[in-house]
């Protein structure tokens, strides 16, 4: 069974909010008292916060689906649903949260910081909310929202200050346990380690972390060995040490061949350089030489020869043994120089800052758009109020799609619709994917009072604020005095003819 998990893939879904509650108020001698149905809760989220006690996404390896709670039905007696609990799930210092794309949603750093994976729905209005001075008593209740779904790829890079880099069995675990109180698993055979290994080490008056990765071989950044998978963990490491194996029996390796494969194993990996410490390339990087196990006579021959070559390459070479704990101590104190400067470089945290973003004047909030997809033609409306106001509509309830209609009217999805050449018929999506709504546009018709934004009891089509012009007045007098004297002939002509006294006429 796995002990150690760096990279899991996260399945997870906030809860779903309660629907609202129709309901009307019954007392004594008012069977019909008015509507009292409760709003819906809200769903719970699904939060990512980084924990101190967990150092490893073993969990979320064994169980990778998550879902929060969902928000309960409102109820009569204006009693509301109650509303679901966020799902906090623990994650390691130094968690990155990516989409499946590879794209970087989040770096995690620092004990506390959080990340909502996936929202809950909101819950929907009973019909008490819904009522107003022209809908005294709804009979419908909207429908609470469904709470989101995400997957999201979850990676752990190891937030140290030095990264100890070498072939597989050339002293990484020995020197990590030389130099600080970590006790990494050491045997005499390849890739003995198989989880990176932290150790803090106290130089003076600094302190600092070293990180012993696997052990890297020519086409780690391929996915050869187990680099690739631990190469993530020196991404955020400020200090590169360069472990080069002095004793070492195969006749294809030497320190220098070592280091010249680990460089261009460490050029050819790209990391995330938008992660908090990983602005800079690892090869780009400080970095010292380490020479390990001269307290074997041969290998320190070997040193002394290759130093020179080093050195000429502008590294710092430092001769050690792991085993002797020969030259441990300027080395520690050189790693030390090097973590103060790096930090000392390193650009202030940036103050998080409150954007606002303002809705334009212009804006609708929707867009219409007419597509066609060979010879079906229909018009796409989205937009964040039309999509949730449909998920929010039962369609089973007459009065609930009526209310859905004058919303989306008020909105001015209709004027658009008929801007974009929409006709009586036309086929209307609003959404898109499975959850969109289909249906056949039947335009409002208007008698024109609603259009009248007046005060009660005046009509605005009866009101002409302009001011007409003498020759205007003149005109309508003689409008009106002809009309009448055309009146009053023809109603002469009517007495004299006996059609008024003639029941046939």
């Amino acid at each position: 069974m796995a002990a150690f998990v760096d990279r899991v893939v996260l399945h997870a879904s906030g809860g779903d909010g309660g629907h609202g509650c129709a309901s009307i108020r019954r007392e004594k001698f008012k069977p019909l008292a008015g509507p009292d149905g409760g709003n819906g809760g809200n769903g719970g989220s699904v939060v990512l916060v980084v924990d101190p006690q967990v150092t490893t996404l073993l969990d979320y390896h064994h169980a990778p689906h998550r879902h929060a709670p969902s928000g309960t039905q409102g109820m009569g007696d204006n009693r509301s649903g109650s509303t679901g609990a966020d799902l906090v799930l623990p994650v390691p210092d130094g968690t990155v949260v990516k989409s499946p794309d590879g794209e970087v949603l989040a770096d995690l750093v620092g004990i506390g910081a959080t990340y909502v994976v996936a929202e809950g729905g909101h819950g929907g209005l009973g019909n008490a909310a819904l009522s107003s001075q022209r809908r005294k008593a709804p009979g419908f209740a909207l429908l609470g929202e469904p709470g989101d779904s995400a997957d999201v790829v979850l990676e752990l890079k190891t937030i140290a200050d030095v990264a100890l880099v070498g072939y597989p069995s050339a002293g990484k675990s020995s020197l990590v346990a030389a130099i600080s109180a970590a006790r990494p698993k050491i045997a005499d055979y390849p890739f003995t380690t198989l989880v990176p290994n932290l150790g803090v080490v106290q130089a003076g008056d600094a302190r600092y972390t070293v990180a012993d990765v696997p052990g890297l071989i020519p086409g780690a950044s391929e996915g050869r060995g187990l680099g690739l998978e631990f190469l993530r963990h020196i991404e955020r490491c400020a200090v590169i040490v360069h472990v080069l194996d002095c004793a070492t029996l195969e006749s294809d390796r030497d320190p220098i061949r070592d280091l010249d494969v680990i460089e261009a194993e460490l050029a050819a990996y790209s990391g995330d350089l938008q992660i908090e410490g990983g602005r800079v390339p690892l090869n780009e990087r400080p970095r010292l030489v380490v020479l390990n196990k001269i307290d074997v006579p041969d290998a320190r021959d070997m040193a002394e020869m290759v130093r020179p070559e080093l050195e000429a390459r502008g590294l710092r070479v430092f001769e050690i043994s792991t085993a002797s704990h020969e030259g441990l101590r300027p080395l520690s104190f050189a790693l030390a120089e090097l973590v103060e400067q790096a930090r000392k470089d390193a650009p202030a945290p940036e103050v998080a800052r409150v954007v606002l973003r303002p809705k334009a004047v212009d804006s609708s909030g929707f867009t219409v758009t007419r597509r066609q997809d060979g010879d079906h033609e229909f018009f796409q409306v989205r937009g964040s109020k039309p999509e949730r106001w449909v998920r929010q509509t039962d369609f089973t309830n007459d009065e609930a799609v009526g209310y859905l209609a004058d919303r989306l009217a008020r909105l001015g999805v209709e004027e658009k619709l008929l801007k974009s050449g929409a006709v009586a018929g036309a086929e209307v999506v609003i959404g898109e994917g499975d959850n969109a709504v289909v249906f056949d546009w039947e335009p409002t018709l208007m008698t024109g009072s609603e259009l009248l934004g007046g005060p009660r009891g005046t009509d605005l089509r009866l009101e002409d604020h302009s001011r007409p012009t003498r020759g205007e007045k003149r005109k309508e007098y003689k409008d009106r005095m002809d009309a009448k004297a055309e009146a009053r002939e023809e109603l002469w002509q009517e007495r004299q003819a006996g059609h008024w006294a003639d029941p046939e006429a």
